[in-house]
């Protein structure tokens, strides 16, 4: 490798993407544009660096498997940064299974963290702590270690385990300084911002407050019942009951903690469950199963007791019953929690992350466009969609992830 290749590396692991550029600007050999590619996706330029990247794995030659699969890894980065999930998964695990046999042990670690980041947004926590607990940090250097520690405190928080985020969080601080690259301690300073924002809101007794992540682990943690209206769970420790994919069991199921230790009246119950202004004899059929089915769903922490008026909500052994809800509820929140990180998504990708159909989606975004909550840019299959971010918003609650029985 020739000096100046040699410099532009530096230049970029330092961060320096202009002096990098100076360097390799009028070079065409594949390793220079390799770098070309690397140093216009640090400055946004997305569609560029790409193709750069293409020409340079095609320029190198058959021989040269490990620039070939380093040139896979950027590619992928840019995927993931781009929010194109479907073109993130093989060509990475192979990439990185090359990498790994022919010894490059740093940038594979940089394809394992590229993977963790991919499976966190597509809700797969258990897949993404098994490749994270592979990566020894020790030997990383201190850009990729500060790397590897956010990472860890991604997999932590969706985990809801805030005690662990924070110390990773303290250690990605230190190996961001050390590495000198001011777009990752700004990474980590983000991330550490984020971490001690508000992430939901408490209610119970008629109290309605905001808090950050740390209290929601002590509330889910406590001897409470709690109706998480983030995921659409029930928790009463160590059960959890998911009613993620029974939506009026948990629409009745919150409408009967908010009424605790009280009962919610027939009438109240059918217009918020039902969505109907007058009920008559068969709404109240449908309630009287519908409660039958919760009362089963709930039986191992709870019981529904039919009251004179309505029913109510009697907890096992649970001192108090808590809500927890979004800090700011809206019809398509779990979509606005993607959209809220700031960058472009494609309605496949946003698909994808939620696992939910295409034409939902597509609805889902026309409505949000409509009312001028999401953007769209660009047109055909370069569409992305994008919102400016929501002061507060729960995207690590609200992100999908393992469901109990999954």
């Amino acid at each position: 490798m020739d000096s100046l290749i040699t410099a532009a590396a530096r230049a970029l692991a330092a961060g320096d993407v202009l002096g990098a550029l100076k360097r390799v600007a009028l070079r065409n050999d594949a390793a220079a544009l390799a770098l070309r590619g690397i140093a216009m996706a640090q400055l946004g330029d997305l569609a560029r660096a790409k193709a750069l990247l293409r020409r340079a794995a095609k320029a190198f030659g058959p021989h040269e498997v490990v620039a070939r699969a380093r040139c896979a890894v950027a590619e992928s980065e840019i995927a993931l940064v781009s929010r194109d999930l479907g073109a993130v998964g093989n060509g990475l695990a192979a990439a990185r299974a090359t990498l790994e046999q022919r010894g490059d042990l740093l940038n594979a670690a940089h394809a394992r963290c590229l993977a963790v980041r991919h499976l966190l947004l597509i809700g797969r926590l258990d897949e993404a702590e098994s490749i994270l607990s592979e990566v020894n940090p020790v030997h990383l250097s201190p850009a990729l270690r500060a790397v590897h520690e956010l990472t860890v405190a991604g997999v932590s928080i969706r985990r809801l385990h805030t005690t662990v985020a924070r110390a990773a969080l303290a250690r990605a601080e230190v190996a961001a300084r050390q590495a000198a690259v001011p777009a990752l301690v700004a990474e980590v300073e983000a991330a550490t911002r984020a971490l001690a924002a508000p992430a939901a809101r408490r209610i119970a007794h008629g109290e309605d407050r905001l808090i950050v992540l740390e209290q929601v682990e002590t509330i889910l943690d406590s001897d409470a019942l709690v109706i998480d209206a983030c995921r659409h769970l029930i928790h009463s420790a160590p059960a959890v009951v998911s009613l993620a994919r029974r939506p009026v069991l948990f629409t009745l199921a919150r409408a009967l903690a908010e009424a605790w230790p009280g009962d919610m009246p027939r009438r109240t119950l059918i217009a918020r469950a039902f969505r109907v202004k007058r009920a008559d004899e068969s709404h109240r059929a449908r309630l009287r199963v519908e409660m039958g089915r919760l009362r089963a769903a709930l039986r191992d922490i709870a019981t529904v007791t039919a009251t004179k008026d309505g029913f109510a909500l009697v907890a096992h052994g649970a001192r108090e019953v808590v809500i927890l809800a979004p800090p700011v509820e809206e019809k398509h929140a779990p979509l606005l929690a993607l959209l809220a990180d700031g960058e472009s998504w494609s309605s496949s990708a946003l698909a994808q992350a939620l696992h939910a159909s295409a034409r939902t989606v597509v609805r889902a975004l026309a409505s949000l466009a409509a009312a001028g909550t999401a953007q769209a840019i660009g047109h055909g299959r370069a569409r992305r969609w994008m919102t400016p971010p929501v002061v507060g918003y729960p995207t690590a609650l609200l992100l999908p992830g393992p469901l109990p029985g999954d």
